[in-house]
């Protein structure tokens, strides 16, 4: 897949981070729990970095990027409200008139699970180019096999760590950083939708290099 990759910052760039920047300011406006919203943009804070790090050394393609981006600002929106309390399903039924929970069934708020979900699906293509760069001369789909353990691998780490944060605190405070809702197959839910998102993301880009025609010399 060709992508487009280019060395420093463009007005692209800034677009995206100054979309970010509003987006945290304004999700720091009376959040629901204070400490776990710092915690939680603690996390924003070292993906920002990171994700600087490796644009600024035209490593991250644009589609990468904008797919940090967006993971991102779904990511601070969970800050403000936390976890367990996004309130999606109001959201819906007031624009939509459609009780998503009553459809499927769902007796726990389910936006972590997304968030979940699309951090395979959406930063599948960030890691992907920094794999591709680490190992130039990989088939795509030697690349996209490692983008899939990466994405495993990188979430049962996160579990872990939510899992020492939550030590530190009372089980009220763990509660609503964690964001389990008495589920005890929490993590383990978590880590399978990370993986399943990042399967859906390397079989729409397949997809996509297979349909898309290719350039004849002539």
């Amino acid at each position: 897949m060709t992508t487009t990759q280019t060395t420093g910052l463009t007005t692209f760039h800034y677009t995206g981070l100054a979309i970010l920047a509003v987006a945290c300011a304004i999700a720091s406006i009376n959040p629901l729990e204070f400490s776990s919203y710092l915690l939680h943009q603690l996390g924003t804070l070292l993906m920002v970095i990171g994700l600087l790090t490796v644009t600024l050394k035209g490593w991250v393609s644009r589609v990468g990027f904008a797919g940090t981006i967006v993971f991102l600002l779904l990511h601070v929106s969970a800050a403000h409200y936390l976890y367990s309390y996004v309130p999606y399903n109001d959201w819906l039924i007031s624009w939509f008139g459609w009780d998503m929970n009553a459809t499927f069934g769902w007796t726990r708020n389910m936006y972590d699970r997304l968030v979940h979900l699309m951090y395979g699906v959406l930063l599948y293509p960030l890691i992907a180019d920094l794999l591709r760069r680490a190992f130039p001369q990989s088939r795509p789909s030697v690349i996209a096999l490692l983008v899939i353990q990466f994405v495993m691998a990188s979430s049962v780490f996160y579990e872990f760590i939510e899992w020492w944060i939550a030590l530190g605190m009372s089980p009220e405070e763990a509660e609503n950083y964690n964001g389990q809702q008495g589920d005890i197959w929490d993590a383990h839910a978590d880590m399978a939708l990370a993986t399943l998102g990042s399967i859906i993301s390397a079989l729409l880009l397949w997809l996509k290099s297979i349909t898309t025609p290719k350039a004849h010399e002539e």
